[in-house]
């Protein structure tokens, strides 16, 4: 019954154990975690500023300056004129989603257009949208067109992602429309906490699927328009680039790998501004030197783009990542191609990874703490804190992003309840030991020493006391005509049925001396009517013995009687022994004194006699007969001892 009991409490802790920390797994996960993500990833991912190869060209403070915003699209088509006539870069993207005509200047939109046209290199960016076409517009037939144009082939024979969360297209003007020759997703989806740590790779628009910026930009770069689909990456056919994918309510996305920005300043790739680009373009044109040198952009992966902080037309692109509370939005969709280009990503671990890890320091927490001392399991669990924090900083390093706080929190909650219920148990063990050691050493004497367990030593204290002495009279005869088990069982009885009564009279059983037994009063429980507690305590053992003499009889075992000696007097009581090995007693000569007493009633044919010492306690309430002058051995002078006849 009790394995059962300690089977049933370790189960239901196990539970409260669960439960509570998958409370902490999901409160962790969602409010901690990013905030970790954020912090680690700045710290150790993002060691090295971004490639050389990819440049940016931003329509800052200094080119709103010169030219108050809106621009007109002319200014656009210079810049693309100059990388595409005097600069011969790689690639270049358009990170800008123009959605409009400019009704006023028709003269500078063309221009834009005539310039597009004849650049193959380039990606403008477009933006998939939650909310449907206007009615006045066909959107399905716009699909159509867009898909034709711009679609790319996406095998997803072994992942099947359906999942459409944007109902619609941003719509390029018709003459815009015409222009360009390739396109990509610049949408960036921010997580719970506001930050864009994960880049929508892919965009699902009513089931059809397309292409972030970069990663357009990465497969034209190698001359494919081919990707297949897999359960957690994405493959790039040609390259056999493996992107590591999540697939989500937003699109298929992965983790950025942000870079450390460029000494003074927010960018992590080097940025040109605007205004300089244009200039330089005039200059050329006029024979003068430009500002930048268009060898500057040659080979170069070119991105074009908005940021001005200055401006109060909400020109400002800049979101927070984990690296920049303002990052500006043309580096966010450099880095992702920058992230393609070098096979830089972040691998998140797995949620069977986490539960597993989360599981297995469960496990070896309360092993620890199960198998070493308190001090020994704790510093050992700090340093496996240290060292998971130490493990997790390196994995950082590695672009590999474990959950930093939720094992440590696990670790915690975990070592929490393991030494609770380490506490528990063992205050439940202390607790069977106590009533163990009770059955050997009196319940008040090892209450006594639970009391004073921190002064336990040798030694004690002279006290006042009474000691009784109960022998069962003939007990060796008696025994002889029975067995050994029988023997035991008879003074099992017995001894079980007088040591309630000794205690209600707040007596201590010091020690069972065979078929005697020997009971101190006053001591360790302070009673200032010890003497009388002792001679009533002795009176109603007789009582109990005369009913289970009659019973044993009745079972045709022998009759037994009892005889029992009481003395008051000055003792020695403590503990005595060695260092090793203490006894609680009572030490004295009136302790003698009580057991030769005790051994007159065999002389006198009498049950209860007491010494002089104790009748002058106990005359108010103990008619005796006086034996006068009697020898007790070891005694040079003769003593009176008094027979209890009634108790009134």
């Amino acid at each position: 019954m009790k394995k059962l009991k300690s089977k049933a409490f370790f189960i239901k802790s196990a539970i409260i154990h669960i439960f509570l920390s998958l409370l902490v797994i999901i409160v962790s996960w969602q409010f901690f975690e990013p905030a970790a993500y954020n912090f680690m990833h700045k710290l150790f991912t993002a060691r090295t500023t971004g490639s050389e190869d990819i440049v940016l060209i931003v329509i800052d403070d200094k080119s709103i300056e010169q030219y108050r915003w809106p621009w007109q699209r002319d200014l656009y088509a210079e810049i693309f004129e100059y990388l595409d006539k005097y600069s011969n870069p790689k690639i270049i993207a358009f990170d800008a989603i123009l959605s409009s005509l400019d009704k006023e200047k028709p003269q500078a939109d063309q221009k834009l257009f005539n310039t597009i046209k004849n650049i193959d290199n380039l990606v403008v960016g477009f933006s998939p949208l939650i909310q449907d076409y206007p009615p006045d517009i066909n959107g399905k037939e716009y699909s159509q067109k867009f898909d034709n144009k711009f679609k790319i082939n996406i095998n997803d024979s072994a992942y099947s992602y359906n999942y459409s969360k944007y109902r619609s297209l941003s719509r390029f003007p018709a003459p815009y429309f015409n222009s360009i020759k390739y396109t990509g997703s610049v949408n960036t989806t921010p997580n719970s906490s506001g930050y864009i740590t994960l880049g929508d790779q892919i965009v699902n628009v009513n089931g059809k699927k397309y292409p972030s910026l970069g990663l357009r930009m990465y497969m034209l770069l190698n001359n494919t328009d081919t990707i297949s689909l897999y359960k957690n990456k994405i493959l790039v056919d040609k390259t056999n680039l493996t992107i590591p994918a999540l697939y989500t309510r937003d699109g298929i996305q992965n983790y950025t790998r942000y870079y450390k920005p460029l000494p003074n300043s927010e960018y992590s790739h080097k940025k040109y501004s605007a205004i300089d680009v244009i200039n330089s373009a005039r200059n050329i044109k006029q024979g003068k030197k430009p500002v930048i040198d268009p060898k500057e952009f040659e080979g170069k992966t070119v991105f074009v783009g908005a940021n001005a902080k200055a401006s109060a037309l909400g020109l400002e692109d800049a979101l927070p990542t984990p690296i920049l509370q303002k990052h500006p939005g043309v580096d966010i969709q450099a880095t992702n191609l920058d992230n393609l280009v070098n096979n830089q990503f972040v691998r998140q671990t797995t949620i069977l990874q986490d539960l597993t890890l989360l599981f297995a320091l469960s496990v070896i927490v309360f092993v620890l703490i199960a198998k070493l001392s308190f001090f020994g399991s704790l510093g050992i669990l700090i340093l496996i804190a240290l060292g998971y924090i130490a493990f997790s900083a390196v994995c950082f390093m590695h672009g590999i992003a474990p959950n930093v706080i939720t094992p440590l929190a696990i670790q915690l909650v975990t070592m929490i309840f393991g030494y609770s219920f380490r506490f528990i148990l063992e205050g439940r063990n202390k607790e069977k030991i106590k009533q163990a050691m009770g059955k050997y050493l009196s319940q008040d004497i090892m209450q006594n020493v639970v009391k004073n367990i921190d002064d336990i030593k040798l030694g004690g204290k002279k006290a006042v006391v009474t000691v009784l002495f109960a022998d069962i009279r003939g007990f060796t005869s008696i025994s002889e005509k029975l067995t050994a088990e029988e023997v035991s069982m008879i003074l099992n009885e017995y001894f079980t049925a007088i040591e309630p009564i000794i205690s209600k009279y707040n007596g201590v059983i010091n020690k069972f001396i065979g078929d005697a037994v020997m009971a101190i009063f006053g001591e360790p429980i302070q009673d200032i009517n010890h003497a009388k507690n002792a001679v009533l305590c002795a009176n109603e053992m007789l009582k109990k013995v005369d009913e289970l003499r009659d019973k044993w009889l009745f079972e045709g075992k022998p009759k037994i009687e009892i005889g029992i000696g009481i003395n008051t007097g000055e003792a020695f009581v403590g503990n005595i022994g060695s260092e090793k090995r203490l006894e609680y007693t009572v030490i004295g000569d009136m302790v003698n004194l009580a057991s030769r007493i005790e051994s007159y009633n065999k002389v006198y044919k009498t049950n209860l006699l007491i010494s002089s010492s104790t009748y002058s306690h106990v005359s108010s309430i103990a008619d005796v007969i006086k034996i006068s002058e009697v020898t007790i051995r070891g005694k040079s002078k003769k003593m009176d001892i008094y027979e209890v006849l009634r108790l009134t």
